[in-house]
């Protein structure tokens, strides 16, 4: 019986991510291919920034966790999600619960915290009808594309998350920490990561000063690295937003962000962050059983609106602290 092809170099064409494309009869298991080239395919995400694995023949949600799981050896955990996802195994999810007419800008995954993910993996278990495209962005020339007076100031100010965790709005505190519920849990937890927090009637608030701009692990390159535009309030619909509002009050939105120093960010930075990033987007369409590997630090990632099912399966792993 005929193996699949060996792993060969990606096709790198325009707005497109590097592509591998793999062939073979029935001989060889999926995972089996995975297992010999594993290491190669996290190097090539390292090397191009992600690389997009296509004929594997990987079908369904168990054959999704398995691969995932082959190419994660050190799988992250992830805490402090802003939508609920399913855990299928260690470090290995549901892509997050977000209502499909609405995008999620680019991001790179957990950014906020001090441990992240560095390589992240998604597998298609079920192509939407259409969109739902995850597209893909370049964080080194996101970087040097910015104006260099922003890029100093949030270099020199950092940036700020606030979170306010409601009962019935994204995810709950209980549910977003370790300790399943338990308050000096979550308090310990939030001051080994230099969390600043405080309880009220809501729930829990929440705020963390971050870099925005941070060198790769591997090579040293400087990346902007954070979530400054997609966790900013002026993202939100604004249906959803004065709603939101006029149920907790401006200070009370789930989210939002600032710079480093307390200062809100304009509706217009948050534009031209959003901007930058359109210009260096590439795109494809999901096919079932593609698999993705994303390197986390060098590339920004984002999910556009979709119609129909939509089945991704998401793994992190390599955590790293930048």
């Amino acid at each position: 019986m005929t193996p699949f092809t060996a792993l060969s170099e990606p096709v790198v064409e325009p707005r497109r991510p590097p592509l591998v494309r793999v062939a073979g009869a029935d001989g060889e298991a999926p995972l089996d291919w995975l297992e010999r080239h594993g290491d190669a395919l996290r190097g090539q995400a390292a090397e191009h920034g992600s690389v997009l694995v296509r004929g594997l023949r990987l079908h369904g949600q168990a054959d999704a966790v398995a691969a995932l799981r082959r190419l994660m050896p050190a799988p992250y955990v992830e805490y402090e999600p802003f939508a609920p996802r399913t855990v299928h195994a260690e470090g290995v999810y549901s892509s997050s619960e977000w209502p499909p007419d609405q995008p999620m800008c680019m991001h790179h995954e957990v950014s906020y915290a001090l441990d992240v993910p560095s390589l992240l993996a998604f597998c298609c278990v079920t192509p939407p009808a259409s969109g739902g495209v995850t597209a893909l962005a370049d964080s080194r020339r996101v970087l040097a594309d910015l104006p260099a007076p922003l890029v100093e100031r949030f270099e020199r100010l950092g940036w700020e998350l606030l979170r306010n965790y409601h009962a019935f709005v994204g995810v709950p505190w209980q549910s977003a920490f370790p300790g399943g519920g338990d308050r000096a849990a979550v308090e310990d937890y939030c001051r080994r990561q230099g969390i600043t927090f405080g309880w009220d009637d809501d729930g829990l608030r929440t705020r963390q000063l971050r870099p925005a701009v941070a060198r790769h692990p591997l090579t040293g390159e400087r990346c902007w690295f954070n979530q400054i535009a997609f966790l900013n309030e002026e993202t939100m619909d604004p249906a959803v937003r004065e709603y939101l509002a006029l149920e907790f009050g401006e200070d009370g939105l789930p989210f939002t962000t600032r710079y480093g120093d307390g200062t809100p960010i304009d509706r217009a930075t948050v534009d031209l962050i959003n901007e930058v990033y359109e210009r260096h987007t590439v795109r494809f369409t999901w096919e079932r059983g593609d698999l993705l590997l994303v390197d986390n630090v060098l590339t920004a990632h984002s999910r556009e609106p979709y119609r129909g099912d939509r089945e991704i399966v998401v793994a992190m792993g390599g955590p790293v602290r930048l």
